[in-house]
């Protein structure tokens, strides 16, 4: 960065507490913020010096911000659209009594700093009522070098489960410090009890950062990545769940019925 770069802003997606925890230990500092195109872009930032890694920062001055009885963020301000161009029915739905629901769910701290936890619309009922959040632990599990992406599944189901792909540039050096054939594929890992002990404790990092009921149980590696290409993530990387869902339909009925 040429030495003197000292802070980055970050907004167009999720940073991760872990990144940004990364970058301030090599002594970049990013700053995260918060906004929709329904706010004409920003409504929360973290000031420069009083930063908390981890929240997209404070309301700005005229953004009001509260969390819903369901987790969801609500927003108020002078900023905020007027409504959707020729669809009465989707602003209805988003502005009521002033209020702006983003769709997202998050937290506020006691210093009124606001944490992003997932998306609403993604949220996993379990078998046993309870909510989850896929985001933190997708998060904590992609971490470990071993793995490429990660999706919990567990709608509806008696427990939380994982569909995991391999890290396809750090799997040629986990081949050979493990004694295995260079060029190996995923889909020959799939039962090798050193692998899926290595992927265990990714996993077992990612269920530190929830509760037990939100902990994966089980999982899957899958036998490729995926991709824009194959179809399961979008040109920004997000993952299409319903897309993967409904490609490994059977890996998922494999992680309940093996």
């Amino acid at each position: 960065l040429g030495g003197r770069a000292t802070h980055a802003i970050s907004g167009g997606a999720p940073l991760g507490e872990r990144l940004g925890h990364f970058y301030r230990g090599i002594g970049f500092t990013v700053l995260e913020g918060y906004g929709l195109t329904e706010t004409c872009a920003a409504t929360a930032f973290n000031p420069w010096d009083r930063q908390k890694i981890g929240s997209v920062g404070q309301p700005l001055p005229g953004s009001v911000v509260r969390i819903a009885d369901d987790g969801e963020v609500l927003l108020h301000g002078e900023h905020l659209f007027t409504g959707y161009w020729n669809n009465e029915q989707a602003t209805k739905e988003a502005l009521s009594d002033g209020w702006f629901h983003t769709g997202d769910l998050g937290t506020l701290d006691e210093d009124g700093y606001l944490a992003i936890t997932g998306r609403k619309k993604e949220i996993i009922v379990t078998a046993g009522g309870k909510n989850v959040a896929p985001a933190v632990i997708e998060d904590r599990i992609r971490s470990h070098a071993l793995i490429a992406e990660c999706m919990v599944v567990g709608d509806g189901r008696p427990f939380v489960g994982a569909l995991i792909t391999l890290d396809e540039d750090f799997l040629p050096r986990w081949l050979a410090e493990h004694g295995r054939p260079a060029g190996t594929t995923p889909s020959e890992l799939a039962d090798d009890a050193e692998l899926l002990a290595d992927v265990q404790k990714a996993v077992d990092d990612g269920n530190a950062a929830v509760s037990k009921a939100e902990s994966v149980r089980k999982f899957r590696v899958l036998p490729a990545q995926f991709t824009e290409d194959s179809g399961h993530v979008t040109p920004s990387l997000k993952l299409k769940r319903n897309v993967v869902a409904k490609d490994f339909a059977g890996e998922i009925e494999a992680i309940y019925h093996a």
